[in-house]
């Protein structure tokens, strides 16, 4: 769905990491869940579901196990409760890479800003083969993560291009507020709930809303 036309050629594209490079969401409750149960304690409630899906992987442990274990999480996620155990539930997205070798060979920038870490981000990127053109890549350990748009400001100064002909690729509230705060338009992914410049459930769709909304140079 297309929310409105620019006539602006589209420069450069920022993508989201978790809900649209990859599927990673069975993988993240997976491991969420272990640490849960290491301690004990019962699998994550709804409301600590929604909240891991957005936040760092720090915001999410601390969320989800009580005060008095927070300084035993390091320990467990290294030693006993490992994320490397989960990654082969990770699936990069159906059509992700045909949609961005489009975009490069059309001389589009391409980059990612995630609440990963820089080192998770590293084993997806090995993991799946990722090209070699997204730069640059923020990660949570970098700079501020989202929602703030620091990350945003720091790809369009890096790419010298006029932030109205960016789009941000993301599939959750934070991404949105990060693509606003740094003034660069929104493309929801595969959330129909969340408000956006276009809306798109999947590459295939994406592709036909950059073609309507943009002109690609």
């Amino acid at each position: 769905m297309v929310f409105e036309n620019t006539t602006l050629p589209l420069r450069g594209v920022i993508f989201d990491c978790d809900g649209v490079i990859i599927d990673s969401k069975e993988a993240n409750t997976t491991f969420y869940n272990s640490v849960l149960h290491h301690f004990g304690l019962p699998s994550m409630t709804p409301e600590q579901e929604e909240y891991s899906f957005m936040a760092t992987a720090h915001q999410s442990l601390e969320f989800i196990t009580p005060r008095e274990l927070h300084d035993q999480l390091d320990h467990v996620c290294r030693t006993v409760v490992r994320y490397a155990d989960v990654a082969p539930l990770i699936r990069l997205q159906d059509g992700f890479l045909d949609f961005v070798a489009m975009l490069h060979s059309r001389n589009i920038f391409l980059g990612i800003h995630t609440n990963r870490t820089a080192l998770g981000m590293r084993v997806i990127q090995d993991r799946f083969s990722l090209p070699s053109y997204f730069s640059p890549v923020v990660t949570a350990d970098m700079m501020a993560p989202k929602p703030s748009a620091e990350g945003v400001h720091y790809i369009t100064r890096s790419w010298d291009v006029p932030s109205e002909q960016i789009l941000f690729v993301g599939d959750s509230e934070n991404d949105r507020c990060a693509a606003e705060g740094g003034g660069v338009m929104f493309a929801s992914f595969g959330n129909v709930s969340l408000r956006g410049n276009i809306r798109a459930k999947s590459y295939q769709e994406l592709t036909r809303c950059l073609r309507e909304s943009f002109t690609i140079i």
